[in-house]
């Protein structure tokens, strides 16, 4: 029987273009046919998702020397509790009610530099930009609820 680790939703996020801007919410739906609803970039596939760790996004940011806001990170969800690895890939988590299977490390781009310099390099180790993550089953989710990996 394999341990169950729980973490926190603490923050979702979501933006209608590219180059918008990020919009929090407190409550989201995530759905198999749009991902987070209302993302640009929730259609079906292996990035519809996608999630940071704030232990993750803390050691960058203290790496450089500065605080800045996840959402310059433009990830859709944000947890506490819990840092991503390689071997995460291939696993289920659920947060709250929808089951999402991590897929793959989310790339930093070149956009990071934009927002401070350095920020780029600072998260390409441990995977600390976060995973991609394509939606299983969808569900209404709130910020405070559960996110179990097992």
């Amino acid at each position: 029987m394999s341990k169950v680790i729980t973490a926190k939703l603490v923050g979702i996020a979501y933006r209608e273009g590219g180059k918008r801007p990020m919009q929090t919410l407190e409550i989201a739906d995530i759905t198999v046919e749009r991902g987070i609803v209302g993302d640009s970039r929730g259609k079906p596939g292996k990035r519809q998702v996608t999630i940071l760790s704030v232990e993750s996004w803390l050691t960058a940011c203290e790496e450089l020397g500065i605080q800045l806001s996840w959402l310059n990170r433009r990830a859709n969800l944000l947890i506490e509790g819990y840092e991503f690895g390689q071997s995460d890939v291939g696993k289920v988590i659920c947060v709250g009610d929808a089951r999402l299977e991590i897929t793959r490390e989310t790339d930093p781009c070149r956009r990071m530099d934009q927002v401070h310099k350095g920020l780029k390099k600072a998260l390409m180790p441990d995977w600390r930009g976060g995973v991609c993550c394509r939606v299983l089953d969808g569900a209404e989710v709130s910020v405070g609820v559960a996110v179990d990996f097992s």
